[in-house]
C-alpha cells in the first residue's frame, strides 16, 4: 500500500500575515476600510445604477443575511454623491385649493425654503388676524358704513312716505308687525278699527275699505320689491367697502412676500388666490359667526385660520444633497404617507393640513432601502410601489381608498413628481420568486447587485480583510487586536467558509466574534484583544449552542449509540455524517451495514424502502450499484441480494456522502474480508469509483476524533476522505496535535479502491482483460465467492 496519510501542515492553514508590515502590530496601526471587502462585484453594480436617472434602474441587492449587504450600500453611498450640484433637492408642501377643497396644490421649492416660507406665512397671518378687525374698528370706517345706512334709511323712508300718507288720506294706517312684516289697517278715528266697530259699518263702506286695502296693498308689494333692491344695493356697497378696508390692510402684508418669492411663480399664484380668498371669507377674521370661526380654527395651535396653514411635508436642509431613507418597517402608510383625521365637537373631519409624509417623499430625489421579504409580507405594499415608480409620482391616498372598503368622501391631493433609487435587500429564492411570477419586476429592477459569500485566501486579501477588522473595531469603538488575534478572527474566517484558500464574507459572524472578544478583554482587564480572547469567545458560542451535541456524544458515553473505534468487522463499516441545527452543526459517525443473501443481485436500500432515506442518497445506493455491476457483473448477474442501511437512524438519512463506506461495507460482505473499526470514511462517488468531495469535512473528522476519545484513543485511529477535500480542511488544534504527533491519521484519496485497500489492509486487485482479479486481492476474494454461487 503506498496511500500516504496527510501531514499536520496540510491540515490548518494558519495565518502569517506576510501581506501587513511588520511593523504593524495592532489594528491601531491599520487604516479601517470604508467599504466592504470582497465585495467589489456589487459596489460596481450599484456605482452602475445610481450613475443612470432613466426608469426602472432600481437595484436587487441578493445575498445571504449577514454579508454586509446594507453597510456597503450606505457608506458607498454616503462616500459619493450621485446627484451632484446639478441636481439640487426640494421643499414639498401642500397647501389649500382656495378653488377645490378637495384637491390640495403642492408646491415645489428650493432645500430650505418650504419650512422659512410656512414661518413667513404664520408670522403674517398672525399679524392679519390682529391687523384686520383693527381696521374695522375706526372712526372712519364707523363714518363711512353709516353714511351707507343712512342713505338706505332715507330711501326707503321716502319709498313709504307717499304710500303712508296715501293711505291716511282713506283713514288706513301702515304698520309694521312683530315679524317685521308692513301691515295696512282700517282707521276709526285715531285708532283702528276692531272686528266689532269694523262689523257695525254698513256694506258700502266696509267694501270702500276692502278695496281701498287692495289697491294700496298692490302698490306696497312693488315699494317692498324696491327697498329689497335698495337693501341689496347696500349690502353690495358695505361689502365693496370692508373689501377696500380689507385689501388694504392684506396688500400691505403680503406685499412683501410677493417679492421675497418673485423668482417662484407657483407660490406667488398662491399668495395671489390667498389674498383673494381672505376678502371672500372675512367673517373667519371679523369673528361674525362663532361656529364658523370656532372650525376654522380648529388646530392645536390655534394662531390662524387652518385654510391658510402651509404644511412642510418634505423639507431638506440646504446642506443635504442626497437624501438616503432607510424604511424598517415597509407598510403601506410608512411608505407612501396617509391623510389624517380630526375631531372637533363629535364630527371627523380632515384637510391638506393632516396631510402626512411616507418613506418616499423623503427620499424622493435619493434612494429608499428596504428589505424585500418585509415589502412583500405587508399588503398592497408591492402594487403601490410599482405603480409609483412606473408614473413616476407619488400620490397620498388613504388605505382604505385603495381597496374600496369606504365609500366615505376623502381628499385628493395633487401627485408630487417622483425621482427615486429603489434598492431592495433579499436572498436568492426571493430574487427567483419575483422574477419568475412578477413579468414587472425585471423592468423596475434592472440592476442585481450579487454578493459574495467568500473570497480568495492570499497574502493581500489577508491584509484587506485586517483592514475590515479594523474598520469594525473603530466603528463599535472596542479594543484594538493585536497581530495575533488578527490572525485568528481570520483563521476563524477560513474555517467558515469551509476552505483553507478562502475567506468568509459574513461580515456578522466577525462582527460578533469581534464583540464577544473584546467583551471578553474587558472582563480579564485587558488593555488590547488577544487570541486568547478570542479563542475565548469562540469556546462561548460553541458552548452556548452545543447542548444537541453534548446530548448525542452522551449516547456514545452511555453505550445507547453502538460504535466500535477498534477491531475488524466484516460488512460493517463507520461513515460520518453532519447534524444540523440553525445556528450550529457537528459531525458524528454512524455504524452502517450491509448484510447478503442468495438473490438477483440488487442492493435493497433499507432507508428508502422505509421513507427515512432521501431522493440524493436513494441516487448514491444507484450510482454505487451501478459501480458494482460494472465489477462483478459484466458477463453474468451477481448471485446476491443486499441489504444495506444505517444503524440506529430514526431520523431520516439524505445526501451521497456515504456512498464510498457503503460500498466497502459491500464488497467486505462480498468477500467476507474484515473492515477496520478504528477508521472511519466519508466521501461520494461516481459510476467510476471516483472519490468526490463532499461538505462539513472538518466537522465529520472532529466527530469521529471526539467520540473515539470517548470510547479510547490509540494511534491506529484515523479518518479517510476525498482528496477533492483536502483544501477544505481546517481542524481543530487537539486534532491537528494529534496527528503530528502520530496518534490520529486523515488519508486523501482519489478513489474507492484506495478506501478498500485502508480499511482491509490488503490491495484491491487490479482487473485482468479477461475481468478477472488476483485471487489474493479483496475483489479477487468477492468475485471467487460470486463466481462459487454461480456454478
Amino acid at each position: 500500500m503506498t496511500i500516504k496519510t496527510l501531514s499536520s501542515d496540510k491540515l490548518y492553514r494558519a495565518s502569517e500575515l506576510h501581506g501587513l508590515p511588520e511593523d504593524c502590530k495592532s489594528t491601531k496601526n491599520l487604516t479601517p476600510l470604508d467599504e466592504i471587502v470582497g465585495q467589489e462585484r456589487a459596489q460596481q453594480a450599484v456605482e452602475f445604477a445610481m450613475s443612470i436617472k432613466e426608469k426602472g434602474y432600481n437595484i436587487y441587492a441578493i445575498g445571504r443575511n449577514g454579508l454586509g449587504k446594507r453597510t456597503m450600500v450606505l457608506r458607498y453611498l454616503n462616500r459619493h454623491d450621485p446627484n451632484g450640484s446639478g441636481h439640487p433637492q426640494h421643499d414639498w408642501c401642500y397647501v389649500a385649493n382656495f378653488e377645490e377643497s378637495r384637491n390640495p396644490k403642492v408646491l415645489k421649492m428650493p432645500a430650505g425654503r418650504g419650512t422659512q416660507f410656512k414661518k413667513d406665512v404664520e408670522k403674517m397671518m398672525t399679524k392679519l388676524v390682529k391687523a384686520l378687525p383693527l381696521a374695522f374698528d375706526n372712526e372712519v370706517y364707523y363714518s363711512r358704513s353709516e353714511k351707507l345706512k343712512n342713505q338706505l334709511d332715507q330711501k326707503q323712508q321716502g319709498a313709504l312716505l307717499a304710500l303712508t300718507q296715501e293711505a291716511k288720506e282713506h283713514s288706513i294706517s301702515l304698520t309694521v308687525t312683530m315679524a317685521g312684516e308692513y301691515q295696512l289697517v282700517a282707521l276709526n278715528g285715531e285708532e283702528p278699527h276692531t272686528e266689532e266697530s269694523f262689523a257695525q259699518l254698513s256694506d258700502k263702506e266696509q267694501k270702500v275699505f276692502e278695496d281701498t286695502i287692495n289697491a294700496l296693498e298692490k302698490k306696497l308689494r312693488s315699494i317692498v320689491r324696491e327697498l329689497t333692491e335698495l337693501e341689496e344695493d347696500f349690502s353690495e356697497k358695505m361689502q365693496k367697502l370692508n373689501e377696500e378696508i380689507a385689501l388694504e390692510v392684506v396688500s400691505h402684508f403680503i406685499h412683501d412676500l410677493l417679492i421675497e418669492y418673485k423668482s417662484l411663480p407657483e407660490v406667488k399664484n398662491y399668495l395671489k388666490a390667498m389674498r383673494k380668498d381672505i376678502l371672500e371669507n372675512l367673517d373667519i377674521f371679523l369673528e361674525e359667526s362663532e361656529e364658523d370661526v370656532a372650525l376654522a380654527y380648529a388646530t392645536l395651535d390655534k394662531k390662524m385660520p387652518r385654510r391658510y396653514q402651509v404644511n412642510v411635508l418634505v423639507a431638506n436642509d440646504t446642506e443635504t444633497k442626497f437624501p438616503i431613507v432607510v424604511e424598517e418597517s415597509p407598510n403601506y402608510h410608512s411608505i407612501f404617507g396617509y391623510v389624517e383625521n380630526a375631531t372637533y365637537k363629535g364630527t371627523i373631519f380632515t384637510d391638506f393640513s393632516l396631510i402626512r409624509s411616507g418613506s418616499l417623499h423623503r427620499a424622493n430625489g435619493g434612494v429608499l432601502l428596504m428589505d424585500a421579504v418585509k415589502v412583500l409580507e405587508r399588503p398592497y405594499v408591492w402594487d403601490g410601489l410599482k405603480r409609483a415608480l412606473r408614473s413616476r409620482k407619488l400620490s397620498v391616498s388613504s388605505l382604505e381608498k385603495e381597496v374600496t372598503l369606504s365609500g366615505t368622501i376623502s381628499l385628493d391631493p395633487e401627485p408630487i413628481p417622483l425621482s427615486v433609487k429603489i434598492i431592495l435587500f433579499g436572498d436568492y429564492q426571493t430574487y427567483q420568486l419575483l422574477q419568475h411570477y412578477d413579468p414587472e419586476f425585471s423592468e423596475l429592477f434592472r440592476v442585481t447587485a450579487d454578493f459574495e459569500d467568500e473570497m480568495c485566501r492570499t497574502d493581500e486579501s489577508e491584509a484587506q480583510y485586517a483592514k475590515f477588522i479594523s474598520s469594525i473595531v473603530n466603528d463599535n469603538n472596542m479594543l484594538h487586536c493585536d497581530r495575533k488575534a488578527i490572525a485568528r478572527i481570520i483563521e476563524y474566517s477560513s474555517r467558515q467558509a469551509d476552505d483553507q484558500n478562502k475567506l468568509s464574507l459574513h461580515s456578522a459572524d466577525i462582527a460578533n466574534l469581534l464583540r464577544e472578544s473584546n467583551y471578553a478583554a474587558k472582563s480579564s482587564n485587558a488593555t488590547m484583544i488577544r487570541a486568547n480572547h478570542v479563542e475565548q469567545a469562540l469556546h462561548s458560542q460553541e458552548k452556548r449552542v452545543s447542548r444537541l451535541k453534548d446530548h448525542v456524544m452522551q449516547t456514545f458515553t452511555n453505550g445507547t449509540t453502538l460504535i466500535d473505534t477498534e477491531g475488524a468487522v466484516v460488512g460493517q463499516i463507520n461513515g460520518l455524517s453532519v447534524i444540523s441545527t440553525s445556528d450550529y452543526q457537528f459531525g458524528a459517525p454512524n455504524r452502517i451495514t450491509a448484510t447478503t443473501s442468495y438473490g438477483e443481485g440488487g442492493v435493497f436500500d433499507i432507508e428508502r424502502s422505509v421513507d427515512l432515506g432521501g431522493r440524493i442518497h436513494s441516487k448514491g445506493v444507484m450510482i454505487l450499484s451501478a459501480y458494482l455491476a460494472s465489477i462483478f457483473g459484466r458477463s453474468s448477474r451477481v448471485p446476491l441480494t443486499t441489504h444495506l442501511t444505517f444503524e440506529q437512524s430514526y431520523g431520516g438519512v439524505d445526501g451521497d456522502s456515504a456512498s464510498m463506506a457503503e460500498l466497502c461495507a459491500i464488497v467486505s460482505a462480498y468477500s467476507q474480508i474484515p473492515l477496520r473499526q478504528d477508521v472511519a470514511i466519508t466521501g461520494s462517488m461516481n459510476q467510476f469509483g471516483q472519490a468526490q468531495p463532499i461538505g462539513g469535512v472538518n466537522e465529520k473528522i472532529e466527530g469521529f476524533f471526539d467520540v473515539c476519545t470517548i470510547k479510547g484513543r490509540h494511534a491506529a485511529q484515523g479518518v479517510i476522505i476525498p482528496q477533492s477535500n483536502a483544501h477544505n480542511l481546517m481542524l481543530r488544534k487537539d486534532v491537528v496535535e494529534a496527528v503530528e504527533k502520530g496518534e490520529f491519521h486523515i488519508w486523501a484519496i482519489s478513489h474507492v479502491t484506495d478506501a478498500i485497500e485502508i480499511m482491509t489492509g490488503k490491495q484491491a486487485g487490479q482487473a485482468s482483460l479477461d475481468g478477472t482479479y488476483p485471487v489474493e486481492s479483496v475483489l479477487g476474494q468477492a468475485q471467487m465467492k460470486l463466481n462459487a454461487l454461480r456454478r
